[in-house]
């Protein structure tokens, strides 16, 4: 009898074809109600701040929820398949972009390298850079206890502030002086050759194309404007405050979203020479079961075993393709809210086991590996 996996590979097409039809209503239907979600919420704060300020922590919180559905409609957009237009998925992507504070453009890029490669731990590690069992064992016992902090959920409101907030606006910016700087000296040293030709020797990390810098400077111009007109409106005080906690969480929650929908218990993390696609969908995927009201705000990206079977599966046919299916995915890890915590405990990579361990199976490990034979 075929392996589940096997059976996965004859349907995948199948599934595909079925599943891959977008639709510009719905996904302009979802996009709307979430703007305008967001500007209901912006009013209430306003309103809510003139009677009390306690008012206001229910606003962040529904706010904090309302952004994450934002984070994951761009997501959407980045692959397609939000709309069959391919001049609507690029436009709702930027406004998107903007409202979530990153440059949709060059993060859709980065995602679908994660696409390309779920699994392949050799080639991509995840938001927390998830390190081998033998990187652990090289650092200081401190570097561990750093390691083991930075991954731990107590801390995801300040990596959604760094990765939503602050690292696009600080990449951007020193990538910009780099580039003035490059430009100068080399004009100094060729003052015949034009700007545009020394700006395209410029080399840097941050962006890979000129395309990619466009959408960093268009995406901050319009942020920075946005939070002018906002400040102006509300109040910096309050705009600020507002924006940062409610961004800052929805970050934090996407971050931890994302990350148990990969490292889970003895996950699928295989090295380049026997990778396979399709089991990193099945064994390196998640199935995350969420309350409905939950699947609404995540835009059903708890369905992410459908959802890296083929990315061009809106988000509002995930479900039925599932439900379709379901006997194929019966291998997949199946989680729920309170498996979240242990989840997040799978932090290194076993290269020979081909899987993801906790730091308590690590240590295990070199207790059997010392006992006496």
């Amino acid at each position: 009898m075929p392996s589940s996996l096997a059976r996965l590979k004859d349907s995948k097409w199948t599934i595909v074809r079925q599943y891959d039809k977008s639709d510009d209503l719905k996904g302009l239907v979802q996009s709307l109600t979430t703007f305008g979600g967001l500007a209901l919420l912006w009013w209430a704060a306003w309103a809510g701040a003139r009677v009390s300020g306690w008012l206001l922590v229910p606003v962040v919180l529904l706010m904090s929820l309302f952004s994450l559905r934002v984070f994951a409609l761009m997501h959407e957009c980045g692959h397609g398949s939000l709309f069959r237009s391919r001049r609507l998925n690029r436009a709702f992507g930027f406004a998107f972009g903007v409202a979530a504070g990153m440059p949709q453009y060059v993060w859709a890029q980065h995602h679908d390298y994660h696409h390309n490669h779920n699994g392949n731990w050799e080639k991509y590690r995840g938001p927390y850079a998830t390190l081998s069992v033998e990187e652990y064992a090289a650092l200081s016992p401190r570097q561990q206890r750093l390691y083991r902090w930075k991954c731990s959920i107590v801390l995801a409101p300040v990596a959604g502030f760094i990765y939503l907030i602050f690292n696009p606006r600080f990449t951007w910016i020193k990538g910009g002086i780099g580039l003035i700087g490059h430009v100068i000296r080399a004009k100094l040293a060729d003052p015949a050759g034009s700007l545009r030709s020394h700006a395209a020797t410029y080399r840097t990390r941050y962006w890979s194309s000129g395309r990619e810098l466009r959408h960093m400077t268009w995406n901050n111009l319009a942020l920075l404007s946005v939070w002018v007109l906002m400040s102006w409106a509300l109040g910096a005080t309050l705009f600020f405050t507002v924006y940062l906690i409610s961004l800052s969480l929805a970050g934090g929650a996407g971050i931890v979203l994302f990350t148990v929908q990969h490292n889970f218990r003895h996950s699928y993390a295989s090295a380049t020479d026997q990778w396979d696609r399709d089991a990193g969908a099945m064994y390196g995927t998640s199935f995350l079961i969420l309350p409905a009201w939950l699947d609404w705000f995540t835009a059903n990206i708890g369905y992410h075993h459908v959802h890296h079977l083929s990315a061009q599966i809106p988000n509002y046919r995930l479900i039925a393709c599932h439900d379709a299916y379901q006997h194929l995915f019966g291998e997949v890890t199946r989680l729920t809210l309170v498996d979240v915590p242990a989840s997040l405990k799978y932090i290194l990579w076993d290269i020979r086991a081909r899987q993801l361990i906790s730091v308590a199976e690590y240590r295990e490990q070199l207790v059997a590996a010392h006992a006496p034979a």
